[in-house]
């Protein structure tokens, strides 16, 4: 047969995917004679397109799929994208400004109709791009987050948590995004390092014009909202203001001198200036005060009139002018340069403004109660384990949850308003036609007396209910999908939304299925470049996923992310990785050439049933290694303990143990065992790298139509022969001391040396002669007394080996080197004696240091002793 030269991922990756597409290789449905085992993807937003994190999360599940798949169970992964509120409506709204078209001028159902439109063009953007990766996703299972019956499954939860008393509406302090003009989680919120100011300005005390207290701000444009200033009750220096008032800079409204422990006495001047309505902390602090509140901005950042001045100016322009005008009234007492965090808003990178909105919430406290007992129970295991202490901190200090959001994108919350301002929660407008009916007593109600809220929910509330909805769990909670497939098994995400997702699935879960939702969860790391920083297109320092599959093949870049990707741990990527996953590609490759390219003769005998056994142990064992790894969710760790078995004992050792002279066939039961061991090792690699696997298991002989690697059986865990293994090992050892002395005495491998053996147990050197034989190219091996005259000579272990010279080396100048050496050791030797006798070097170090010296002059004795015995040796 005739086999390409090297290995071109680009011909056989999309065959295969297109062949196991076309024979439904992915599919899955319940079978009540298999074992289920279901995964469900983290829905990337519909915006996205594939990035280096959607790389590692989704080849570390495509890994875990097709080993359950390989084990006989019935493995389903479902596939789906999230509709990302804030993000789409971004999209959609540069789309529409783009055509002239601005959102505040036309209606909600004309906007709705324009995002659908962009969703469906570039929505599956990135679930394509999978299918480059290798993901064996069903797809035909594909969900998102606002179709009909998952839109469906969030109105009925909101309804039901609603009637539970979960769900309630008040004024909260709120992330604010005034570019967005939404409110955002706080998962949605990017803290920075930016170089800002602190503002130092005096109010002067009221009635006082002589006297001032002086705070400190980085935000001086809030100063207009300002309902107190507070001080530390332990703080002598203000103790004199006890029940006074403060006059707010440039509009003179007097304002309380409040007291409070909060006040950091160090910071600043150690006096506050509070702003319920513009700061969390202010707010609580207001809160426990009862001080006015005073919102001075509007939705988009600019300023109303509550702040008196200013109306209508952007809060950034204001900042500048207000100092100015401050600095005129000679209240500003000076300006330091500062770095501190500000939150920006994760999706239009707006400066986000803490502020006080009506909108909706969810408590959380009960919720969270059988989720953080999960986790702590080890019912839901954590991988690594190092995230159940923050995972419990979350949960004990839960905050109830925002979840309205001011946008059109998104499912719409179902509440409905009636004239005098009260409203009903209702599943649909018919329902709440009849409740509002009902909570009136009015029968003339109509729809037309109805308004629904404006607001949608949070993308968060639709993905919460991932596991259960995309199984059609709320619609029919006892069809054949959600009876089978859930809970799921494994869930594979990032650690930085381990509360804000995994965390509410899981009180989800218990909710509505009286169960967990997945048994395990592995977090990935960050993947990080080569200096530290988290990978971002906004940096510039991520390669483009489809760019290194182009250039390295999926197989190479799915490895050369795991090289380094331990649990939980940050990824420190670099394209090396994925060069060194292509080599790994070519080095199988080229392995399989050299078995597939030997002649055959069934007639010689079987010679090699040492090796055999030798590598069937090595596969056990390393089988064995691997089932722990998956349990333990290493997976990293397992695929180095397949490349090791692959490269280092297969195709470096095992090959080179068997394969016949240049030019000379194989004998037939070495040939057949051999391509037997090939087959199994594509089945441990086929997880890691199903592409080029897949290919060989299809080249290495004929296969029927149904016979693929995907659906092949995972090779059983069998006991390890370890006595084989360690005995290879000690012959291995003999063969590494030859090869040091070819090395050092520039002996060519061409050369057949003779070998001479002061053995204290000759069985190991008998049963491994051949071995040792054609690995370290030896002509003979014989068995002696006494050391060997005129030799050179190494140890392993309680042997002594001996090579003869004449022949092989310079007599003359190895007596040469060996003498230099000698002299140098001696010269060595006598430094660490001089030492060792100095009484104040000796009294004066750590017993540790004077152990290491009396180390040091042990071995330059044992060094000089084989020295000067090797020197005899030669004469």
């Amino acid at each position: 047969m005739s086999i390409a030269k090297t290995y071109n991922p680009k011909e056989v990756e999309d065959k295969w995917y297109q062949s196991w597409l076309e024979n439904g290789l992915f599919k899955s449905k319940p079978n009540p004679h298999k074992q289920p085992y279901s995964v469900v993807i983290p829905p990337p937003n519909v915006t996205g397109v594939l990035h280096m994190g959607h790389m590692l999360n989704n080849t570390i599940q495509d890994i875990l799929v097709r080993r359950a798949r390989m084990q006989g169970k019935e493995a389903c992964w479902v596939p789906g994208t999230d509709h990302a509120s804030i993000a789409t409506e971004a999209k959609v709204v540069a789309m529409l400004k783009e055509r002239g078209i601005s959102k505040k001028d036309i209606t909600r159902e004309e906007f709705l109709k324009y995002a659908w439109e962009w969703k469906e063009k570039y929505g599956g953007i990135i679930l394509e791009q999978l299918k480059k990766l290798g993901a064996s996703c069903d797809w035909d299972r594909t969900r998102f987050t606002m179709e009909e019956d998952l839109s469906a499954a969030v109105i009925q939860v909101f309804v039901d948590l609603h009637r539970k008393g979960y769900i309630y509406r008040g004024i909260r302090m709120v992330n604010w995004d005034p570019q967005g003009l939404t409110a955002v989680s706080d998962e949605e919120v990017i803290h920075k390092q930016v170089n800002s100011k602190l503002y130092y300005v005096n109010y002067q005390i009221e009635g006082e014009p002589e006297n001032y207290i002086t705070i400190a701000t980085t935000r001086p444009e809030t100063i207009l909202g300002d309902t107190a200033i507070c001080v530390n009750p332990n703080d002598a220096r203000y103790q004199h203001l006890k029940g006074k008032k403060a006059l707010v800079p440039l509009i003179n409204r007097a304002i309380p001198i409040i007291q409070d422990e909060y006040v950091d006495m160090e910071f600043g001047t150690g006096a506050l200036k509070v702003t319920p309505a513009h700061d969390i902390n202010d707010y609580e602090l207001g809160h426990r005060h009862n001080l006015a509140s005073i919102d001075i901005l509007n939705d988009n950042g600019t300023l109303n009139e509550s702040a008196q001045l200013y109306i209508g100016e952007d809060r950034f322009v204001v900042r500048k002018k207000i100092v100015k005008d401050i600095d005129a009234t000679g209240a500003l007492v000076k300006t330091e340069e500062i770095t501190n965090n500000v939150g920006y808003s994760e999706r239009t990178d707006a400066v986000i403004e803490p502020k006080l909105s009506m909108q909706w919430f969810c408590r959380m406290e009960k919720l969270a109660e059988p989720a953080l007992k999960a986790v702590m129970d080890d019912e839901i295991k954590l991988h690594p384990p190092k995230f159940k202490n923050m995972y419990r901190s979350w949960m004990e200090n839960i905050r109830d949850w925002n979840i309205s959001r001011q946008l059109w994108w998104g499912q719409q919350i179902p509440a409905y308003y009636l004239p005098d301002g009260s409203f009903v929660v209702a599943i649909n407008a018919e329902e709440a036609l009849v409740l509002a009916k009902q909570q009136t007593g009015n029968e003339n109600l109509t729809h037309q007396d109805l308004r629904q809220d404006e607001d949608v929910l949070d993308t968060w509330f639709s993905s919460w209910l991932w596991p259960i909805s995309v199984f059609n769990g709320f619609k029919d909670p006892d069809n054949p999908d959600i009876e089978y497939y859930y809970p799921t098994n494994d869930l594979v995400t990032a650690p930085e939304i381990l509360f804000f997702w995994v965390a509410r699935m899981i009180m989800a879960g218990f909710e509505y299925r009286r169960e967990l939702p997945f048994r395990n969860v592995y977090l990935t790391g960050i993947v990080r470049d080569s200096i530290g920083r988290k990978m971002s297109k906004s940096l510039g320092n991520s390669p483009n996923p489809l760019n290194l599959i182009e250039q390295y093949g999926a197989d190479g870049v799915r490895t050369g992310m795991l090289f380094s990707s331990p649990a939980g741990n940050d990824l420190p990527f670099d394209e090396k990785l994925c060069e060194q996953g292509r080599n790994f590609s070519n080095k199988i490759w080229n392995a399989f050439r050299l078995v597939k390219g030997w002649e055959v003769n069934t007639e010689l005998p079987f010679p090699n049933e040492l090796a055999i056994n030798w590598f069937e142990a090595k596969f056990n064992e390393a089988v064995t290694q691997l089932e722990d790894h998956f349990d333990k969710f290493r997976i990293s760790d397992a695929l180095l303990t397949v490349y090791k078995l692959v490269w280092d004992d297969f195709c470096s050792l095992y090959l080179e143990m068997i394969k016949p002279a240049y030019q000379q066939p194989i004998d037939g039961e070495t040939y057949k065992r051999t391509l037997a061991f090939f087959e199994n090792l594509m089945k441990l690699l086929h997880p890691f790298m199903p592409f080029i696997t897949e290919e060989l298991w299809h080249e290495l002989r004929e296969r029927q139509a149904k016979d693929y690697l995907i659906v092949a059986s995972w090779p059983e865990v069998k006991t390890a022969d370890t006595e084989i293994i360690q005995n290879m090992d000690k012959a291995m050892e003999v063969v590494a001391g030859i090869r040091n002395v070819r090395s050092s005495k520039n002996i060519p491998n061409t050369k057949a040396l003779e070998l001479s053996v002061k053995a204290a147990d000759a069985s190991l050197i008998n049963a491994f002669q051949p071995i040792i034989q054609k690995l370290a190219n030896i002509s003979e091996i014989s068995f002696v007394e006494t050391g060997l005259d005129n030799a050179i000579s190494f140890v392993q272990g309680a042997s002594e080996f001996f090579i003869p010279m004449e022949g092989n080396v310079d007599v003359a100048v190895e007596r040469e080197r060996l003498q230099k050496e000698l002299e140098y050791t001696k010269g060595f030797l006598t430094s660490v004696g001089k030492k060792l006798s100095n009484e104040r070097f000796v009294s004066g170090a750590p017993e540790a240091v004077l152990e290491k010296e009396r180390q040091k002059k042990a071995d330059a004795e044992a060094k000089i002793a084989a020295l000067e015995q090797s020197l005899a040796a030669i004469g």
